[in-house]
């Protein structure tokens, strides 16, 4: 089930595996669901991603769960208008419906016509890095063969090309004149890891091309990194963004779903166009000739992070959200 889970199941949390939704009238999932608020009669479901929401929503109602919780965590820049009008009959049946971003609040009461009074933003949180020692990251530097001089952008997710569009930092990169010592150090792993490579070397960029694959601890590798890049087509939120400001990186990402309002332009980053390599490539360059405003940037990152972007401040609202529909039930 992941690394995840088990660092739940570490902390001393029952975790029970309903499995994957296949289709959005998979019976047999909502039987696993019932069986379970049957056996624990929960005061709260809470669903996220699309069929997230449909278990919950459906086998909550069925249930009878007095407090009924869906969460939209994607940039659905893409979906059907069947699945809206169903997120916004599941909705009905929702007592909140958490958008992870301003973005996607918009969507679900623009698009999916979800009635403003169930819609709540909450953004997602990050927990604070772990400390990496000079030892560490030096043994890290050297088993990638990256020196010290590099110049290393980073970038950190599924390697689905044509949504994260990794490419396109490639491209960049190509336009650059000077880019000799310029790494590219991606982490994540999926389906398009060979059209990657295949891109990096038409470019003449193998050289300049580190991917490590999915990696469970992150923090030395944000470590090795001069400035972050996400290039995504869409982006629901952007945890990797946040991710890298609290790493003090300065962040280049284009301008899509939450990421527009995780990076303020010119203060913590810059923003760019989608499917603009040339624009990252200008992005990149200002900031591979000024140290000065590497490290200016990175510092306010790391501060705006801080505030809007903490496990901490995450936990506490949605907390503050569970007490506060307890209490309109009158449960509490």
């Amino acid at each position: 089930m992941g690394p995840l889970v088990e660092n739940i199941k570490e902390e001393g949390v029952e975790v029970i595996e309903i499995g994957v939704l296949s289709k959005v009238w998979d019976t047999d999932k909502y039987k696993a669901v019932l069986k379970v608020i049957k056996a624990y009669k929960p005061h709260i479901i809470h669903g996220a991603v699309f069929e997230g929401v449909l278990l919950s929503t459906i086998a909550g109602y069925m249930g009878r769960v007095p407090i009924i919780i869906a969460e939209e965590t994607s940039d659905p820049q893409n979906r059907s208008i069947k699945a809206s009008y169903l997120l916004k009959i599941l909705s009905l049946i929702a007592d909140k419906f958490i958008a992870i971003a301003p973005n996607v609040g918009n969507y679900l009461k623009e698009v999916a016509r979800v009635s403003p009074s169930k819609i709540k933003v909450i953004t997602n949180g990050v927990s604070l890095p772990r400390p990496v020692t000079f030892h560490e990251t030096t043994k890290l530097r050297n088993s990638l063969g990256i020196q010290v001089e590099d110049f290393v952008i980073g970038s950190v997710g599924r390697l689905f090309d044509d949504h994260k569009k990794f490419t396109d930092i490639i491209k960049a990169i190509s336009l650059l004149s000077q880019r000799s010592n310029i790494k590219l150090l991606i982490i994540g792993d999926g389906k398009d890891k060979e059209f990657i490579k295949r891109e990096a070397e038409s470019l003449g960029l193998s050289r300049n091309l580190v991917m490590v694959g999915f990696q469970s601890d992150t923090a030395p590798y944000y470590k090795l990194m001069n400035i972050f890049c996400l290039a995504s087509q869409r982006e629901g939120f952007g945890l990797v963004a946040a991710e890298a400001m609290f790493h003090e990186l300065p962040v280049v990402a284009t301008k899509v779903g939450g990421l527009q309002d995780i990076v303020v332009n010119n203060e913590t980053g810059i923003l760019v166009n989608a499917n603009r390599p040339e624009q990252i490539a200008t992005a990149i360059d200002k900031l591979f000739s000024n140290q000065d405003l590497i490290i200016s940037m990175g510092k306010k990152g790391r501060l705006r992070a801080e505030k809007e972007y903490s496990a901490e401040r995450y936990v506490k609202e949605v907390e503050e959200m569970y007490k506060e529909l307890l209490r309109q039930k009158q449960i509490i």
